[in-house]
């Protein structure tokens, strides 16, 4: 690959590292291009954010394919994780500590996977007050860590399939296939509230973005070995 080819238009599919935020993983691939080949300037982007806390496929376009981001952003996406049953965090997931705790001792699989039937298809999804959209200028994250109160309004997601993979109470492992705008660590805490209990989010994994997966993804460190040094 030479310089012209990137900047021409590449898409990387990265394994995001767990910790690494999205902007992180696209400013390394970009300094990695530059100092390999010696260039000021190119343009890279993601399609799609991942959360620190989750690992798994960051689409990366380089150059010319940077236009095609907002395609690869709206097409299918698939997660696996895990779900914690009896607790509550005020992000969702483990970013925040533990504000709630609920009784599971009359949680069966049967009634977890009864629970499921009621996400499939269209629904009402309120996204986590603990994200980075934007109202009035602001990311939502900066109210919820200031302390203000802040009305978030919900939005129409579609998840097409979601199976429960192993239950060991607390922890319950799943796989989603959703829309774009699908908040997973949303249908945590109303998968909780379904079952009359609390959820939150303990691991995400990102498998596939439309037809790419995951499994012809590389690390950055191997992403960084393929590069001329």
């Amino acid at each position: 690959m030479t310089a012209e080819d990137y900047k021409e238009g590449q898409v990387i599919l990265i394994d995001k590292p767990l910790e690494w935020t999205s902007f992180q993983a696209v400013n390394k691939v970009r300094w990695l291009i530059r100092k390999s080949f010696g260039i000021k300037k190119i343009k890279v982007g993601h399609a799609g954010t991942l959360d620190p806390l989750a690992t798994g496929l960051l689409i990366i376009c380089t150059g010319k394919f940077t236009k095609k981001i907002d395609t690869f952003q709206a097409q299918e996406k698939e997660y696996t994780g895990t779900f914690i049953l009896g607790a509550t965090t005020p992000s969702y997931d483990l970013e925040t500590e533990i504000d709630q705790t609920f009784d599971i001792s009359e949680i069966t699989s049967e009634k977890i996977k009864e629970a499921t039937k009621q996400f499939l298809g269209e629904i009402q999804q309120q996204p986590p007050v603990f994200s980075a959209l934007k109202k009035e200028g602001k990311r939502l994250y900066e109210f919820a860590r200031s302390g203000e109160e802040v009305e978030i309004p919900f939005r129409t997601v579609t998840i097409s399939e979601f199976e429960i993979t192993n239950t060991e109470l607390p922890t319950i492992d799943f796989r989603v296939v959703c829309s774009k705008g699908t908040y997973i660590r949303s249908l945590a805490n109303d998968f909780g509230k379904v079952l009359n209990n609390g959820a939150h989010l303990s691991a995400l994994r990102r498998t596939r973005i439309g037809e790419f997966s995951v499994e012809n993804a590389v690390g950055i460190e191997t992403f960084e070995a393929s590069l001329p040094s």
